[in-house]
């Protein structure tokens, strides 16, 4: 691995890698004091045969990514930034991970929150209407075959000095106890098989921060909810019109 991608790390927060495994329930952490993106990083272990549950952890990153290649601040000391690697083989389960992940993750995080965590389609999370975190999930496949699955993730457990609009964690939250709250949401949602169950419908839309209001992008009209397909639901001049990919733009931000 090129020296530049990453900066091995000591501790984090004074735990050692393997006392972060152990304190998390997988088999390695990979810790690392800086890299350009931990879903880099575990592109190049999934390869080399990292097992699931092998956790990439870095205390800053300098080319942290969102979806669509959007950038994300992520400072040293300021937020739990991790990837998980997962071998799942549900090809459905995969089409929603991301959904499923955002939504298993704000539930584990609302306490240390110390209010309710919304949801923004696709994988945005949500506090006090500002951003507090993203989900980026990245397969690779061998033919119709899922090989392995990097699950990113990024929370704000101080809010970034560099981001006017974000948004931190309440005062004295733990990046520890971030950290394992995040790992388990994440491995249960790797776990999960099938598309969105009604059950899993209902709680995200008690978390959905776009219900009911108008957008324009990736469709013009009133925004219904999510499909189990993971999909928005837009009521549109023509009926009902389901997007899978796209970027949410607000009628009343145009």
């Amino acid at each position: 691995m090129p020296d530049d991608i990453r900066v091995l790390a000591v501790t984090w927060d004074g735990h050692t890698a393997d006392a972060l495994a152990t304190r998390c329930a997988v088999p390695h952490v990979e810790l690392l004091a800086e890299a350009e993106s931990t879903q880099d990083v575990a592109h190049v272990l999934a390869e080399k045969g990292a097992p699931a549950g092998t956790l990439v952890l870095a205390d800053a990153q300098r080319a942290g990514r969102g979806r669509l290649g959007r950038s994300w601040s992520s400072q040293p000391g300021r937020g739990a930034w991790c990837t998980l690697i997962e071998r799942p083989v549900d090809t459905k389960a995969l089409e929603v991970l991301s959904i499923r992940v955002g939504l298993l993750v704000a539930e584990a995080l609302d306490d240390l929150a110390g209010a309710r965590i919304g949801l923004k389609w696709p994988n945005d999370l949500m506090l006090a209407g500002r951003k507090l975190g993203g989900i980026l999930t990245e397969a690779r496949w061998s033919g119709a075959s899922i090989t392995w699955v990097a699950i990113g993730v990024g929370i704000n457990v101080l809010a970034p000095t560099d981001v006017a609009d974000a948004v931190g964690l309440r005062a004295g939250a733990q990046r520890t106890e971030v950290l394992k709250a995040i790992v388990r949401a994440v491995r249960s949602a790797a776990r999960a098989e099938g598309q969105l169950s009604r059950e899993e419908l209902d709680r995200y839309r008690d978390r959905d921060m776009l219900v009911g209001r108008r957008t324009l992008s990736p469709g013009a009209g009133t925004i219904v909810g999510i499909a189990d397909s993971g999909a928005i639901i837009i009521d549109t001049a023509t009926g009902a019109a389901q997007f899978r990919t796209g970027t949410i733009r607000l009628a009343e931000d145009a």
